[in-house]
């Protein structure tokens, strides 16, 4: 099996999003103490059909590590609303509280807001390179038809596929094997989890499942919430800066998702 370098993964256009790829992770420094019971919930996981690695807590803020926390939002109970720019996912849950899980989010995950629903979810998803990734990298002619699932791919554990009726947003959340990445914007992609929270995820919520993503300026959906650093009084960035995105015929490379 090959292996994907970084720069196979490059963004694209809000209506077809790119896989999730980052640059080098940042320096870890020293934070909070972790509750011990992360380390349960997040160790290796060996009854799935890739073995998912342990998590490397030291290189996540705790703050986006999955937690009750209490929920404001007007959403119903079995909701999932995605907070991009503070880097949040919830599902929502009776007596106003929330799970919540920390995100990493790409451009494309800027890139559209609203409400939809989830109508397919996959375990260890297939991830399909473009024609100009496989011009540029020929390399990834092998996943012309499709890359499998597994640790080597950019999708990681899970994928939930969000729909409007029967069309697809191309918004997706899924896994990631980059959980440093979590609590970051990064230079592609749209919503990912650990994945270990993904699988978590996944488990708890059935297709029919309704989705709202929120936008730039919605307010805040529990009161416990930290903003990721943005530039700006108002803890957004629409420059949103990205690096290491070469283009092909003055367009940025878009990965198809399936």
């Amino acid at each position: 099996m090959h292996s994907i370098s970084r720069r196979s993964f490059l963004i694209g256009a809000p209506a077809a999003l790119a896989a999730c790829t980052t640059t080098t992770p940042p320096p870890v420094a020293q934070g909070p103490r972790i509750d011990p019971m992360y380390f349960d919930m997040y160790d290796e996981i060996t009854t799935e059909p890739y073995s998912v690695p342990a998590v490397d807590l030291t290189q996540i803020d705790p703050i986006f590590l999955r937690q009750v926390v209490p929920f404001a939002g007007p959403q119903e109970a079995g909701t999932i609303v995605v907070d991009p720019y503070r880097h949040f996912l919830y599902l929502v849950m009776e007596g106003g509280q929330a799970m919540r899980y920390g995100v990493g989010v790409g451009r494309e995950g800027f890139g559209w807001s609203g409400n939809a629903t989830i109508r397919r979810k996959a375990a260890w998803p297939t991830w399909t390179p473009p024609a100009s990734m496989i011009r540029r990298q020929p390399e990834l002619a092998e996943w012309a038809s499709g890359m499998p699932g597994g640790m080597d791919n950019p999708l990681g554990a899970r994928a939930l596929y969000l729909y409007q009726g029967d069309r697809d947003t191309l918004y997706r959340i899924h896994g990631t094997n980059e959980p440093w990445s979590i609590g970051q914007s990064v230079s592609s992609g749209c919503i990912r989890l650990i994945n270990q929270d993904i699988i978590d995820l996944h488990r708890r919520v059935p297709i029919g499942t309704r989705v709202t993503v929120l936008g730039s300026g919605s307010p805040r959906v529990a009161s416990h919430d930290a903003v990721a650093p943005f530039p700006g009084d108002d803890g957004v960035n629409p420059d949103l800066a990205v690096t290491d995105l070469p283009e092909i015929d003055g367009q940025a490379q878009i990965a198809v998702w399936r």
